[in-house]
């Protein structure tokens, strides 16, 4: 079961205004690329759901978390249904993310107290989840909006927490325009969890990267 509750797992997010986002099918790898986003100072990580088998995978990387990095809540992204959720809330996923606002996975994760945040890109959908009980509301695709509308969102609505995913970049410029904007934090998945040139995994650069943008994320809020 969830380590962290829903409150909790809000508290974090808020706190280090960064969520990394990564999917690999190969364990090790896995664990490398978490390793290196908790030396970096994250402490909340989405392990995207996209590939055959992605539960095992899963399982084995929560383990890990659970017993070398002390204080990392690992969730679940690209949850699709009410029994993907219920699966991976099984296997320990401290929050659920999706691509889409379904109520079904709203209703599984709340029975549990586990934090969900759906993929909205229309206030009314963004209305509609805070309606069922959703802390923070993922802003999908953040590459198709911008700042404006998050703006332009906390106008008439104030108490809306939101977290975009896609169109965030590890640079002052990217991050200073999302948190002015009104963001309470950022999802970030390639941009963060780089390659090199010949497609290996850069762990060094990954936990520079995220270093970075937690303490660059960290000034822009004490403003």
């Amino acid at each position: 079961m969830a380590q962290f509750t829903r409150i909790e797992i809000a508290a974090m997010m808020h706190n280090t205004g960064l969520v990394p986002l990564f999917y690999h099918d190969n364990v090790e790898v896995g664990k490398r690329i978490l390793k290196a986003c908790y030396d970096g100072g994250a402490r909340v990580v989405e392990f995207t759901s996209r590939g055959d088998f992605a539960f095992e995978v899963f399982s084995e990387l929560n383990k890990y978390v659970l017993n070398d990095l002390q204080g990392m809540a690992l969730g679940v992204g690209s949850v699709t249904d009410a029994a993907a959720a219920s699966l991976y809330m099984q296997l320990g996923a401290n929050f659920i993310v999706t691509p889409v606002l379904r109520e079904d996975i709203a209703l599984v994760c709340n029975r549990r107290k586990v934090l969900w945040s759906p993929g909205c890109a229309t206030l009314t959908e963004i209305a509609k989840a805070e309606e069922l009980g959703c802390e923070i509301v993922k802003l999908f695709p953040g590459d198709v909006s911008h700042p404006g509308f998050v703006k332009s969102i906390k106008g008439p609505c104030p108490w809306t927490s939101i977290m975009p995913t896609g169109g965030v970049s590890p640079t002052q410029e990217s991050l200073e325009a999302w948190f002015e904007a009104g963001v309470v934090c950022v999802g970030m998945g390639s941009n963060l969890i780089s390659k090199n040139a010949d497609g290996i995994f850069n762990y060094t650069e990954i936990q520079s990267l995220t270093k970075f943008s937690i303490e660059c994320i960290k000034n822009l809020k004490n403003k």
